[in-house]
């Protein structure tokens, strides 16, 4: 119980606060109205739920990436991050995207969100391709990158990640299936109006996914300390652009149950704070070494979840969020049985080899 408060204290908090925000706007803005209050509440508790269904493979790649930073990135992950993940990718982002794609004023976007919910809704529809593209390309390389690796020794699925990791000894073989499977997509499933712009928001997600990727590889080898901090950034980095590329989807998602951008944004909240706890949980516990194919499974969800990012450019497939949620469990429940399966035979042989 001790570990539970310590872990998920702080998310259980904000996760409260959260809630009155959400039922004290529901009802001020709908006459003074206790149902319309009850209903917030509800809606906002709906979207913390469905925020953390949708991330929770991304709390377990998190946990993957935080345990190798530096213990000061550690810190700045879990307190900066925080502060980035609520505000920064679930509020100020999409209305960074709105902005561009709509060719409105930024602080004209705010307003349109608080004032005129129904209008920054339509916008952020019509932003739907491109921050498919862009999110499907980048979850994409994070998938390839852990899959065809040639340096992992823990495969999953041996008999297909032992052939992909000699696949993965050719240089930059994850780029190029990447940009094939975005040409092939832009082409098959966008409307012909959209297709540019598809294509350069998915060449900007490859982009991104470089950058960072290549940070860490700044400075001299024999600067320890300076690499360090670099690959502290580096990591830091790339978690925040991994956690914006999960809540892009949950963002338009939302819009499906309340125009309400605060009561979104509560609702958001409560689940952003709960991945960042789970992810602390999960280091702290040693969880992915007990559970040896956890890692595996997470990246398989985000595979999965690259894929469904793709086909949702085109106009007639619509997945609800729920069938992600579910996809990206089920990877994870199965990597968590097979993991245990794996330690009690390992834990057979080893009785065996001693008598």
């Amino acid at each position: 119980m001790q570990n539970f408060v310590k872990n998920f204290g702080f998310a259980i908090g904000v996760s409260v606060v959260a809630l009155i925000v959400a039922v004290v706007d529901g009802y001020l803005r709908n006459g003074n109205s206790i149902s319309a209050a009850g209903s917030a509440l509800i809606i906002a508790m709906l979207l913390g739920i469905l925020e953390l269904s949708l991330s929770f493979d991304n709390a377990v790649v998190n946990a993957g990436v935080l345990r190798n930073m530096d213990p000061k990135w550690q810190r700045r992950f879990l307190t900066w991050g925080i502060l980035i993940a609520v505000f920064g990718m679930r509020f100020i982002f999409p209305i960074v995207i709105v902005s561009i794609t709509a060719g409105l004023g930024f602080f004209e976007v705010i307003q349109q969100a608080f004032g005129n919910p129904e209008e920054y809704s339509r916008h952020l529809e019509e932003a739907r391709v491109p921050i498919n593209a862009f999110g499907s390309s980048f979850l994409m390389l994070v998938f390839l990158k852990y899959l065809i690796d040639p340096d992992k020794d823990e495969h999953w699925f041996a008999w297909l990640e032992r052939k992909l990791a000699r696949v993965g000894r050719l240089d930059t073989i994850q780029v190029v299936i990447t940009g094939a499977v975005l040409l092939l997509g832009v082409h098959y499933l966008v409307a012909p109006d959209m297709q540019y712009t598809a294509l350069i928001a998915g060449v900007v997600g490859i982009l991104v996914f470089l950058v960072v990727d290549a940070l860490g590889n700044l400075f001299d080898v024999d600067d320890m300390a300076a690499r360090a901090g670099a690959a502290g950034l580096a990591s830091f980095l790339y978690l925040e652009v991994l956690d914006a590329s999960f809540s892009l989807d949950g963002v338009i998602g939302a819009f499906a149950l309340t125009k309400d951008i605060v009561i979104i944004a509560a609702g958001l909240t409560i689940g952003a704070i709960f991945v960042r706890s789970l992810t602390v949980s999960l280091v702290r516990s040693g969880t992915l070494d007990t559970y040896r194919f956890l890692e595996h499974g997470a990246h398989y969800g985000i595979g999965a979840l690259a894929v469904i990012m793709l086909l949702s450019m085109s106009d007639s497939v619509h997945i609800p969020e729920v069938v992600t949620g579910l996809i990206g469990a089920g990877f994870i429940a199965l990597a968590i049985w097979t993991s245990l399966r794996a330690n009690r035979r390992e834990a057979l042989e080893q009785t065996s080899s001693r008598s």
